[in-house]
């Protein structure tokens, strides 16, 4: 199918009728589209027949007033073009939703909190690509009814009315919001209605990834050994078998409440939680008392207990990496960037959260204690396991996800572990060392939902 970019102009519904667009001469010439015809105009969830009138020397398309207020388009939008002969139907695309969890509509400069600026190169990405793109939060979902109000960038930020989206890309980073009855009522209603494409439609836990990866013998190799902690018994086994495992909360995030235990020489067990303040210390002569210290805990949070790797690190500070990998404008999985990260001084996670900070990859392995070939070929090692890990976790969950953020370590020898895998990457923790204008992350964003929305 070959498409056809065309700037958007608006006129009075006076000068143009509701049923007729005019349309470049050319773009009716390459797309093969009848003049004279009714035929119809799609654009999201949007349907109306139109009657095309073309116009020579011109490569744009005009629609009135009212039509622009039904589909939420502004003058002046860049869009790609479409169409096919069998349905007569003309679709303007790709159009992309990016549900986002708040909105500040008092900060007209900032409506999205400390992700504007990230929505607004999202914006910038899709001018230069000829797509649309809107954000909304679950506050503006309703009942299903082929619109939608949501956010959109005129010279400025406004909200409008709009279609349903041919891609929803959920960028939801609350549990709570995402499984509000409402969200998940819209995510399912707009798939069965209108067809729209959802990605990164879930969270995911520690232990659901771990489960799933297990059944993978390709992958074994990465995995550390990890259970869900369900008894005392668990938390004896593992320390038994390894001198030092981490306590993760299986739905936590940013390093949040993490518990570092380590078996000291006398026998007792030294524990390490990350807190507000920096981390905390305590011993405990047993690893019974251990266990009845988080049983209070344990009624609300579920923990991960993993096995303990000998890191490489960097002066003492502990070094792992952040393996963003994307599907590509093909639909396969890509890796986008991998990063470093240093842990901060007094803490043994390395989070950015947490005042860690961030290095390429050959900057970070230099400065460690690795053999030379294990720093020749660490960036290779990491590519190719973050790649089988995204495409195993494909294989194994049943969720669509466009994007995910994969926490890697390496030992000493440079063997590399999986520490976590994240489906809603923060778009700063992960950001690439780069100052170009339009990140590789967002590009590849916009690329793979152009390739969902067929366009």
């Amino acid at each position: 199918m070959s498409t056809k970019k065309v700037t958007i102009q608006v006129t009075g519904s006076g000068i143009l009728q509701d049923d007729v667009i005019m349309l470049g001469e050319g773009v009716l010439k390459a797309l093969k589209i009848p003049s004279g015809r009714p035929l119809q105009l799609q654009f999201g969830s949007y349907r109306h027949e139109v009657t095309v009138i073309p116009v020579p020397r011109y490569d744009g398309l005009r629609i009135n007033q009212t039509v622009a207020s039904k589909t939420g388009l502004v003058p002046r939008s860049v869009l790609s073009v479409s169409y096919r002969s069998a349905s007569r139907t003309l679709r303007l695309g790709p159009f992309i939703s990016v549900l986002v969890s708040q909105d500040y509509p008092d900060q007209p400069d900032r409506p999205f909190g400390s992700i504007t600026m990230f929505c607004h190169e999202l914006v910038n990405a899709c001018r230069k690509r000829g797509a649309y793109v809107s954000f909304f939060t679950p506050e503006d979902i309703g009942a299903v009814t082929g619109h939608i109000q949501g956010w959109v960038y005129d010279d400025g930020w406004k909200k409008t009315v709009l279609p349903i989206a041919d891609v929803v890309n959920n960028r939801l980073t609350s549990r709570k919001l995402e499984n509000k009855p409402s969200v998940q009522h819209f995510m399912k209603e707009v798939k069965s209605l209108y067809g729209t494409q959802t990605f990164n439609e879930k969270f995911l836990d520690k232990n659901e990834v771990f489960d799933a990866l297990k059944s993978i013998t390709t992958l074994k190799r990465v995995l550390p050994e990890s259970h869900l902690l369900k008894s005392a018994a668990t938390l004896k086994t593992m320390c038994t078998r390894h001198p030092v495992v981490f306590l993760k909360p299986v739905r936590g995030s940013l390093g949040k409440g993490i518990i570092r235990v380590s078996r000291q020489i006398d026998g007792s067990f030294l524990t390490l939680a990350t807190s507000v303040g920096g981390t905390r210390k305590q011993t405990y002569a047993s690893l019974d008392k251990l266990y009845a210290s988080l049983s209070g805990k344990m009624k609300t949070t579920r923990y991960q207990i993993q096995q303990g790797l000998s890191l490489i690190d960097n002066g003492g500070r502990p070094v792992d990496f952040r393996a963003l990998v994307q599907k590509n404008r093909t639909g396969k999985w890509s890796v986008t960037s991998i990063v470093a990260r240093i842990a901060g001084g007094s803490h043994y996670v390395s989070n950015l959260a947490r005042g860690g900070s961030l290095s390429t990859v050959k900057d970070a392995v230099a400065k460690t204690q690795l053999p030379a070939s294990a720093k020749a070929s660490a960036y290779a090692g990491l590519h190719t396991a973050a790649l089988d890990i995204a495409k195993g976790i494909e294989s194994a969950i049943p969720a669509h996800f466009g994007e995910l953020g994969i926490d890697l370590a390496m030992d000493t020898t440079g063997r590399v572990w999986l520490l976590e895998v994240n489906s809603k990457p923060s778009k700063n923790d992960n950001t690439p060392l780069s100052e170009s204008k339009i990140r590789p992350s967002v590009k590849s964003m916009l690329e793979y939902s152009t390739y969902l929305a067929g366009f």
